[in-house]
């Protein structure tokens, strides 16, 4: 018997410019607007509901609506990060089962690479954030900040370099038959743990790649969704959390995925064990090393052993991951990495996905995003996605 959702994404759009200096930040969000409304088979006047971040041009949601010509009773610009547009699909299902709009649009773009952004130091949000006269003396980077997550994580349950390249190596294999991706050669342990070291323990390919462009998701009510076809992608189940340092008593060896897993889990009356996909959020690889085990995937500390030997490679191991190349290797389009984690989860449940990477009979498929850093404050988001007939 079909599951029952109360939204689905019928669209979705993945620029393909990974370098875009001849564009705008708003010309980016229109471009990528279009595209998802297109595949969606609607148009922007079909849109009454808009959702970006916290990051999006000018006042977000009002100036974008303006920008792109949209006639809206619904928006939302919450702000959590990377993860904030797995948020945005949840709060699109809220907003559509509770009647405030029926089409809803969600997008992201920026240009980091066109501006010349050549690494992350810690994001500041103002001279009034909380945190500030505590933290920004000590000159916080965000790779370092992963680092120690990493680090700490070798020392509670030994985890090993060797065992986060195995994370890079399969999103390599996947990012070669993607003619998008910027890193497209196929990497070996070797050449991951041989890298220059950035951050100890994290060396350069254990790093997301920097990169502009952006993407976009349609969600709408079931009853447009019955009229689009069965190209459209039930939402099952999202759920989202936030992990702080809580006045210093803070574990880095965890992410708030160990909440949001769970909510989305229980929403879609679902489990681990019935995911034939998965897009996890890979800003670095100890990223989705601490998410697997926090997602329920494998147990706290048995991430090293789950990712090795390529068991997230497609056709190879027990759970696909990213098989668009993901952060490591495709896309990170303004440093900023759930979106892409939806789209290909999307395109994975269509039977679109590229065919050398395209999971068998993938009905059930899971798109997770991180935003933050897990060292310090972070945002979590899940979502369980659904083929038409799941």
């Amino acid at each position: 018997m079909a599951r029952q959702a109360k939204a689905w994404i019928a669209g979705v759009y993945e620029h393909p410019t990974r370098k875009a200096v001849d564009k705008t930040t708003p010309q980016l969000h229109a471009e990528v607007a279009l595209g998802a409304l297109r595949d969606a088979g609607l148009t922007k006047k079909d849109v009454d509901g808009y959702f970006c971040d916290g990051v999006a041009p000018g006042l977000g949601g009002l100036s974008m609506a303006e920008y792109m010509g949209l006639n809206l009773r619904y928006t939302d610009a919450t702000e959590t990060g990377g993860s904030s547009y797995i948020v945005h699909v949840g709060h699109a299902m809220q907003a559509i089962a509770a009647g405030k709009c029926d089409v809803a649009l969600v997008t992201l773009a920026g240009r980091p690479r066109a501006e010349g952004v050549k690494a992350l130091g810690a994001r500041d949000h103002g001279a009034d954030m909380p945190e500030r006269g505590f933290e920004f003396p000590y000159g916080p980077a965000v790779t370092n900040l992963y680092a120690m997550a990493a680090r700490r994580h070798m020392h509670e349950f030994g985890t090993t370099s060797e065992q986060l390249a195995w994370i890079k190596v399969a999103a390599s294999h996947h990012a070669q038959h993607n003619e998008h991706a910027m890193l497209r050669d196929v990497v070996t342990v070797e050449d991951v743990v041989n890298s220059p070291m950035i951050a100890d323990p994290l060396h350069r390919l254990d790093c997301c790649i920097i990169s502009d462009g952006g993407g976009a998701l349609v969600v709408v009510k079931p009853e447009i969704a019955k009229a689009l076809g069965d190209r459209c992608v039930k939402v099952l189940g999202q759920g989202e959390a936030v992990k702080h340092t809580n006045g210093g008593r803070v574990d880095l060896t965890w992410t708030a995925a160990r909440r949001s897993g769970p909510i989305a889990f229980e929403e879609a009356g679902l489990t681990p064990a019935d995911m034939k996909y998965a897009s996890i959020y890979d800003s670095f690889t100890i990223t989705v090393l601490e998410t697997l085990e926090d997602l329920g995937f494998c147990e706290k500390g048995d991430g090293g052993k789950f990712v090795s030997d390529g068991n997230l490679i497609s056709g190879v191991g027990k759970l696909p991951f990213n098989t668009d190349g993901g952060g490591l290797c495709n896309n990170h389009p303004n440093n900023r990495g759930s979106m892409t984690k939806v789209i290909e989860a999307v395109r994975q449940l269509r039977g679109e996905a590229h065919p050398k990477v395209q999971v068998p009979d993938c009905d059930l498929a899971l798109a997770h995003g991180t935003g933050g850093q897990i060292s310090q404050r972070s945002g979590s988001a899940t979502v369980i996605l659904g083929r038409s007939d799941a």
